[in-house]
């Protein structure tokens, strides 16, 4: 692949509008542009997770192939009708998830996004894949985006809350439950 990115700034955007991958234009504010710029805050987010000290290489390989997904779903709300995400990669979020979630114990509490320092960011990840996925669907609803996209993101915010429990045990740190009792400020 030759040079994408040969010059970074290239003074278009400075009316309030961006390009899209089919060449169109559209505004910086548009639904679409904060769609794929949320998954693109997302990916930037794993990153934050792989960071962390700690990450077992299982979940490390696992995040860097989903940052790959992540980069493929957003080249998909970036070009209007173009199609990366597939129903074989929600199946793989799935497999993975159950794998993981079958070497926790039930949960009977709430937990509180903590665990440590990579559960945490995996939590934040979480949130943000929550967001983004609220961003496709609003999308959806004036545009045309593929179901595949918000089925992805909403399985990949199930696995990202699976995996900050499962970093947080990797820690040492243990969930921390919400206790739903209100105390008193003065107790």
């Amino acid at each position: 692949m030759g040079n994408r990115l040969s010059k970074i700034y290239t003074r278009t955007g400075d009316d309030g509008s961006t390009g899209l991958g089919d060449g169109s234009r559209t505004g910086k504010d548009s639904l679409r542009v904060g769609a794929y710029g949320t998954v693109d805050e997302v990916n930037s987010a794993i990153g934050v997770v792989l960071a962390a000290p700690g990450v077992p290489a299982d979940v490390r390989e696992l995040l860097t192939a989903i940052q790959h997904q992540l980069f493929d779903l957003g080249g998909e709300l970036c070009i209007p009708g173009h199609a990366a995400i597939a129903a074989a990669d929600i199946d793989a979020l799935e497999r993975h998830l159950d794998r993981h979630n079958a070497t926790l114990p039930p949960l009977k509490e709430f937990i509180l996004p903590a665990g440590g320092e990579a559960a945490a960011r995996c939590h934040l990840a979480r949130t943000l894949v929550r967001r983004a996925e609220r961003e496709a669907v609003a999308l959806s609803r004036v545009e045309d985006v593929r179901g595949e996209a918000v089925r992805y993101l909403n399985r990949l915010s199930d696995l990202l809350f699976v995996l900050a429990r499962v970093l947080a045990r990797a820690d040492g740190q243990g969930e921390v439950l919400w206790r739903h009792e209100r105390r008193n400020a003065a107790d």
